[in-house]
């Protein structure tokens, strides 16, 4: 029988993983960071997010950032006999976990409405871009999709550009930490009720909240929210920006009064410390031009980390701008554990994320590599299901794994 480690929140859950990409290898991954064997189902030939990998790899390295602690298998659902394998393995299960287009699974006879008949305590969870029902259920989503359909690319860029994506693919992980949350609070229920239940999370929906700066200035205004470039969204706050320094960029945020005043001091310019035109935020706002330029005109002469260290000691919210492997190598994280150096098989040393989710007092799940494709076919198909060696190599010669 699979099971987890012992002393991890979910060590008792097993999940079936169709995910693929980035949504729902990212809640399968939280799954298996609290402990849940998770068991990756994939087509022969792998899923799409390894297809992106260099000639003679089978991972690249998000592939093998979001795949960490699961047990892989193979399996063609359009083969009889692999829907008759998918529905021994869904009998032990307790979760089944896909983001696939709304319908697919259902296409191939093995959607919620036939697994529940196989076992009523299923927890079934599907990511979709727009969601299973509505008229915009069929459309194509990608994360740049539904960044342009949510209003996010709207309000992102400076005023005089075009609309600009968020740099990194928010929407997709966005959908995956829903997604996660959904599937915790399905087996939450489950222990009360005793039954599963259809889990469902639209992309294009868990990101609607995250334009509250943009609804908000469109209620006050009567107008469309403009493209702020690094301001705020709303253009309530200031100085609030990215500054030009000697050697690069930081972002200041001034929340309170006394962080603007604790920002005169860093600046030696308490001379202005009551001037009208900066004494309160709204002040500031109505001048924001000024405002600003009266901070760049400090950055522009200290380097990046200086202004930084300058804007700590002052207690005022600031941080540079750092580089990808700058932050790939923040000591910080390293130190609590959020990161983790690992040799991978096929990538050599890399860095892979733990989890967001600290519960304490639980035991840590140790980073391991991403498996290959059917890597631990014959431990899932023999030791856990009990097929003999010959049925397995029949299952392989005949392509249903």
């Amino acid at each position: 029988m699979v099971q987890g480690p012992a002393n991890r929140p979910l060590s008792d859950v097993i999940v079936i993983d169709f995910s693929q990409i980035f949504q729902g290898p990212y809640a399968s991954l939280l799954l298996a960071k609290a402990g849940a064997f998770v068991i990756k189902v994939e087509p022969p030939r792998g899923e799409p997010g390894r297809r992106r990998a260099d000639p003679g790899k089978s991972a690249t390295l998000p592939f093998a950032m979001l795949n960490q602690n699961k047990h892989a298998v193979t399996l063609n659902l359009k083969h009889e006999r692999g829907r008759e394998l998918l529905f021994r393995m869904v009998e032990r299960a307790d979760v089944l976990l896909e983001n696939f287009s709304p319908g697919t699974m259902d296409g191939l006879g093995v959607g919620w409405s036939r697994l529940r008949e196989i076992n009523a305590r299923l927890i079934y969870a599907t990511g979709t871009g727009f969601g299973i029902s509505g008229p915009d259920r069929d459309n194509l989503a990608m994360d740049m999709t539904i960044q342009a359909a949510s209003g996010i690319m709207s309000v992102t860029g400076f005023p005089d550009g075009p609309p600009v994506k968020a740099g990194p693919t928010l929407v997709d992980f966005m959908g995956g930490i829903h997604l996660y949350a959904g599937i915790v609070t399905a087996l939450y229920d489950r222990d009360r009720s005793g039954v599963g239940r259809l889990v469902e999370v639209a992309m294009q929906e868990t990101v609607w909240p995250s334009l509250a700066a943009s609804y908000d200035y469109y209620y006050r205004t009567g107008e469309l929210p403009p493209r702020t470039g690094n301001r705020q969204s709303g253009l309530n706050s200031a100085p609030y920006n990215v500054f030009t320094t000697a050697d690069g960029h930081v972002a200041i945020h001034v929340v309170t009064e006394a962080h603007f005043q604790n920002l005169l001091k860093a600046m030696g310019r308490e001379d202005l410390a009551d001037d009208p035109r900066f004494a309160t935020n709204a002040a500031r706002v109505a001048h924001m031009d000024e405002a600003d330029a009266l901070v760049e005109t400090w950055t522009r002469t200290l380097p990046k980390m200086e202004v930084f260290a300058r804007a700590k000691e002052y207690r005022i919210p600031c941080a540079p701008v750092r580089t990808a492997p700058e932050v790939m190598n923040d000591p910080h994280m390293h130190e609590r554990g959020m990161l983790a150096r690992i040799d991978h098989p096929e990538l050599g040393e890399i860095v892979v994320p733990a989890t967001p989710l600290r519960l304490h007092g639980t035991d840590k799940v140790e980073p391991g590599p991403s498996p290959t494709i059917g890597q631990h076919n014959t431990e899932i198909y023999g030791g856990w299901l009990g097929l003999s060696a010959a049925e397995i190599a029949e299952l392989k010669a005949t392509g249903v794994i």
